[in-house]
Parts: structure tokens; C-alpha cells; sequence
């Protein structure tokens, strides 16, 4: 027996709509399930199982405590067979919505989806969710397997109402094709072998479908030469290769390589490989790779055909799948991690998010937990990428959240957008160091944060005044007075906050790079802003200073009346009262200013300058 293709497959779907038992039921009923195996499934049936006497099959991929107990998916589970025709992988992906992100990480390199529906319950939220998801990430074949058909005593008109109401779903998700297969899981109707009870189906079973699905294995061959680099190979001073997963075309020596996002060209001279030097290496295949050239190539670069590069580019539309606990906020600091290369990201703005019972864009701000938008994403650096209905390996990413370096999002890219290509940068010959040169100073930023009334805007003027009087140039950036101009759009929602301490570093920036020392006095309550404001400047222009008050003698000292205002209800999202600040972990400088008086915390703040080398 020689199988000859291989079909990724994810079973997807609600909850308790039998995706467990289902591809227990394929394995079983293929003979894929060792004796072994089969014996303790037995065991654990008379323990876990919920089908009484007989053998829950489910519990083959149910492998988790919590799941055994629960009698759900929560981890995806991946399982090998095999039959004369094919050989498949199955992930099988939980339904509860709170486990999407781990079903859209068994989806994303999936050939084929079947997507389960409850006989008895019909088209659910999570059906449709499920549906839309297996469409955005790009899976060619969808199966809608209408389970639990003896529960409804195989009811054509049950099956064929579902089957309607999913094809309405399909058009509207712009599916090109679809095939609807009633089967029950449980006694094993239509999945393997027909199903005397529905002689009204004259279709195939699900196993003859999926063996019979079309797989283009040649499709990642037939398309440009990509290669993102994972490792820089220097084993000895004389050799220097590039180690990477081939995931499209084909390359050999001779033929000339593009590195991207530099630009740089070259000639492959070597592909090296533990079996000796090969003539061409192909999708598939992990090689390294050495050039003709001593050129500069890094981890994250990527080599492709000189004749079809990659679009390189730092602006981009993309699909967003949230994953996070906490919501995406538009202005918020991220880590984008595509091939091998992480670079830092903003979503510049949410355009819009996706309701999953219409499909629909709606209007919105943020994303939650498991919801969808359409986004314009900004990076750091320029980044090479192909779109994402092109190659998936070099359009999709994942947003990782620079604190926690938790995945919080996996995404899609879309296109470059225009403006990406048509605004280069407009190269100046004064730059940074000669404006600060002139005024015979090093530029940076006081970053003064802490609570409402802690002193920010007290102390900052303080030291300004002292600065000033040293011959300093300076100029003080207050929250209060941006409020007035550039961020009077904005208020005091958790995205309205990220969004005015992004503008304000912005500001910040342009001023340092002006050769000027910035004071910037800003509540600035979430850490993840502060390390992202941070990040704007280069190592040493920096200084976060904790102005450190207790929250009751903040609130005691009230000069604007606002904590007052926030008691009483009139005042939402208010700092310390509804809404958290969260304290700098590593700050260059704490100043208490319950203990020590505006003078004294004057000379601290201008001592640590001169430590710092800012003074």
C-alpha cells in the first residue's frame, strides 16, 4: 500500500457537535487504532465515557484531564491515518468560543475543513464563526457534515434545511464550493460506510469525499522561490550559509537571489544539506544555502528569484483575528512575528471588525477576544511579505504582546499600502546631532509620570525653569495643554488614552530629534505605552521619572477637583478610581513628593540627569 497524496484536514464546529467522536469513528472504523490503544480505550470509557457501556470514541482525542471530565475539546489534537488512496492529518479544534484561537491555529495549515452541525440544534453562532474563519484563512475545501442524523430518525427534510441555510452561509462568505454529507458519528452512519437508514442519500460518505478531494501538492512549486532565513551558519571563520525552510519554488546553484527587505542580489554557490551538497532544493525542503557573495544577510531576511521578489513594505492592510485576553487597541505597541523576523507594530486604525451572524462590517474601536477586523498595520521596519491569498507562509503573522509575550492576534496580509510606497523618506542634511551640537547640548526626554495630583506638571516645570536658567533648550509637552489641540479628539477610554500617549511620543520624537531636551508630564497610566514610548528614542534620550504619591494624598491634594468629579459618578474613566495606573517597574528615577519638597526633587531629578550623562 502506497499512499499518494496527503490531505490536512480540521474538524471544526460548535460545542458538543460530535467532532470528537467523529474522527475517533474515522479511526476506528479505518482500523487506524492499535490493539493497545483500543484496550485502554475501553478502560477509560468505563471511567470517562459518556455512551454508557459502549466505547466513547471521543475520548481517543480527548486527551486532557479537564476535557475527559468536561467532555469537550479544549486543546487542538492532531491525528495521523492512513487508507489505500491517502494519507491524512486531522486536527481536531474546539468549539467553545473562548477556544477559537487554538481552532484558528488548526486551521491555518489546512488543505480541507469539515464543519460540523448538530442535527438537532442546526446552524449556530459558532457554526458561522467557525465557517468565516476557515474562509479568511484561505482553506480551499469545505465539507459541512450534518451530524447526529439519528437522533432526528435521518430526516431528509431536517438534512436539507440545514444543508439550505448553510449554502445561504456559503454565498454570503463567497465559498466557490461546498459538500454537505449527513452522517452520525456515534453509530457510525456515512462516515466510513453507508448508512441503510438514509437510501435518500445517494452521495458519497465522508471518507470516500475526502479521498477523493483534489490536493495541488505542486502549487508551493509552481510559485517564486522563497526563502525567509532562520539562522546565520558559521561553523568555522571560512563558511558562512543561511539556514531556512524552503517554502516555495526551487533554487539551484547559479541562479541569482535577491535578499529582502535590503535589496541586495547575489548568486547561490552551495546548497548544503547533512547528505552532502544538492543540485536544487525545493518546497519543502530545509537547506543552507551560501552565496557568491559576501553581502549582509540576517535571521529574519528573505531570500527569493531576482525575477519575482517579494513586495516590501512597513504599511499594509490585513485581516485580524484577536486572541488576546485584553482588547486590541489601535496606537498600542505590539511585536509582529512573520517567518523568522520580529519587528515592532501599531495597528494604525481599526477600519472596521466583522459581525459573525451577517458578516457585515460593523463600526468599532477595539477588538475583544475571538472577534475579526479589517486593519491598517504599521511596522517599525520595513518587512518583506507576499499577500496572504498568495503564499500563507510569507502573508500571515501573529501580534504578540510585548509584555506578557503572549499571542495576542493572527493575522493576514492583504496589500502594501500606497502610501508605503509612494512616501519614501526625504533624507536632510542636518540631522539630530548637529542641531544638538549648535545648542551645545544632548537631547532626551523627561518622562514624567504618576497618578493625578501626584505633581507631574509641578515638578516638570520646575525643572524647566532650572534648566532654562542653565542655558538649556527645552520645551515642556503637559497632557492637560495637548488636550487643548492636538489630542482634543480624544477621551478617557482605555483606547483613547493609548492613542494620546502615541501622539505625544510622536511629538516627543520630532522635538529630541530637533536637539531639544522635552519634558513631557503625562498621567501616562499603562506600562505597555511607556515601553513603547521608550522605544522611540535611541538608548540613552530616555529618563522615566515616577513622580511616587499615594492615591489618598493625591486625591487629598485634588487641585483640578477631579478625583471629587470621579466620586461622584460625573467623571468616567477616571485614574485611580475606575481606571488603573500601573506602576513603572524599572523607572531611572522614583521621586516621593509626600517626602521630599518641590526644591529637593529638583536636585534629585537634575542629579540623576548628570549620572545618566544628560546634564
Amino acid at each position: 500500500m502506497e499512499p499518494q497524496t496527503l490531505l490536512r484536514l480540521v474538524l471544526c464546529g460548535s460545542v458538543d457537535d460530535g467532532k470528537s467522536t467523529l474522527l475517533g469513528r474515522l479511526l476506528h472504523d479505518t482500523g487506524s487504532i492499535p490493539e493497545d490503544q483500543l484496550a485502554a480505550l475501553v478502560r477509560d470509557s468505563r471511567r470517562f465515557g459518556s455512551q454508557g457501556d459502549a466505547t466513547d470514541l471521543a475520548l481517543l482525542t480527548d486527551g486532557l484531564q479537564a476535557e475527559r471530565e468536561q467532555g469537550i475539546t479544549i486543546d487542538v489534537a492532531y491525528r495521523f491515518f492512513g487508507t489505500r488512496r491517502r494519507r491524512f492529518i486531522v486536527a481536531d479544534a474546539p468549539g467553545h468560543e473562548q477556544y477559537t484561537r487554538n481552532m484558528v491555529t488548526g486551521a491555518s495549515t489546512a488543505d480541507a475543513a469539515v464543519i460540523l452541525v448538530d442535527a438537532t440544534r442546526g446552524v449556530l453562532t459558532q457554526t458561522r464563526r467557525h465557517s468565516f474563519l476557515v474562509s479568511l484563512l484561505g482553506v480551499r475545501h469545505l465539507v459541512l457534515a450534518v451530524n447526529k442524523m439519528d437522533a432526528v430518525g435521518w430526516s431528509r427534510a431536517a438534512f436539507d434545511a440545514i444543508a439550505a441555510e448553510f449554502d445561504e452561509l456559503a454565498r454570503r462568505l463567497a465559498i466557490p464550493e461546498h459538500t454537505a454529507i449527513p452522517l452520525s458519528a456515534l453509530t457510525g452512519g456515512h462516515v466510513v460506510h453507508r448508512s441503510a437508514e438514509a437510501p435518500w442519500n445517494g452521495g458519497p460518505t465522508l471518507l470516500e469525499l475526502l479521498e477523493s478531494l483534489p490536493v495541488d501538492e505542486q502549487r508551493a512549486a509552481r510559485q517564486p522561490f522563497r526563502m525567509p532565513v532562520q539562522w546565520v551558519s558559521r561553523p568555522d571563520p571560512g563558511f558562512r550559509g543561511y539556514a531556512g525552510l524552503v517554502v516555495s519554488g526551487a533554487v539551484g546553484p547559479g541562479d541569482r537571489v535577491r535578499v529582502s527587505p535590503s535589496g541586495r542580489e547575489s548568486q547561490i554557490a552551495r546548497i548544503v544539506t547533512m547528505d552532502g551538497d544538492q543540485a536544487q532544493a525545493s518546497a519543502g525542503q530545509s537547506v543552507v544555502l551560501t552565496l557568491s557573495d559576501h553581502i549582509d544577510v540576517s535571521r529574519g531576511d528573505m531570500l527569493s528569484a531576482v525575477t519575482a521578489p517579494p513586495d516590501v513594505a512597513d504599511q499594509f492592510e490585513c485581516a485580524l483575528v484577536w486572541m488576546g485576553d485584553e482588547p486590541m487597541l489601535p496606537g498600542r505597541s505590539y511585536l509582529l512575528k512573520i517567518g523568522a523576523r520580529t519587528v515592532g507594530a501599531v495597528v494604525s486604525d481599526l477600519k472596521h471588525a466583522v459581525d459573525v451572524h451577517s458578516f457585515d462590517p460593523v463600526p468599532a474601536k477595539t477588538l475583544n477576544l475571538n472577534e475579526v477586523g479589517i486593519c491598517n498595520l504599521t511596522t517599525d521596519e520595513p518587512i518583506a511579505f507576499d499577500p496572504y491569498g498568495q503564499n500563507r507562509d510569507t502573508g500571515g503573522f501573529i501580534l504578540i504582546d510585548r509584555l506578557s509575550d503572549a499571542t495576542v492576534g493572527a493575522g493576514m496580509l492583504r496589500f502594501a499600502l500606497n502610501r508605503a510606497h509612494n512616501i519614501p523618506w526625504q533624507p536632510v542634511d542636518i540631522d539630530k546631532s548637529a542641531r544638538a551640537d549648535v545648542k551645545g547640548q544632548k537631547p532626551a526626554v523627561l518622562w514624567f509620570t504618576g497618578l493625578s495630583g501626584s505633581g507631574k506638571s509641578t515638578l516638570a516645570n520646575a525643572v524647566e525653569r532650572r534648566l532654562f536658567a542653565l542655558g538649556r533648550h527645552t520645551y515642556l509637552l503637559d497632557g492637560d495643554n495637548l488636550r487643548h489641540g492636538l489630542n482634543k479628539d480624544l477621551g478617557f477610554t482605555e483606547a483613547d488614552r493609548v492613542e494620546n500617549i502615541r501622539r505625544a511620543a510622536e511629538v516627543a520624537r520630532l522635538m529630541v530629534d530637533a536637539g531639544l531636551v522635552v519634558l513631557a508630564a503625562f498621567i501616562s497610566p499603562f506600562r505597555a505605552e511607556r515601553r513603547a514610548a521608550r522605544q522611540r528614542f535611541a538608548p540613552g534620550e530616555f529618563m522615566e521619572v515616577f513622580v511616587d504619591a499615594p492615591l489618598a494624598i493625591a486625591e487629598d491634594r485634588d487641585p483640578k477637583g477631579l478625583y471629587k468629579k470621579a466620586r461622584a459618578g460625573s467623571l468616567r474613566n477616571f485614574t485611580g478610581v475606575d481606571s488603573p495606573y500601573e506602576t513603572p517597574e524599572a523607572p531611572e528615577l522614583r521621586v516621593d513628593t509626600e517626602a521630599s519638597s518641590v526644591a529637593q526633587a529638583v536636585d534629585q531629578i537634575l542629579e540623576r540627569m548628570r549620572d545618566l550623562g544628560l546634564l
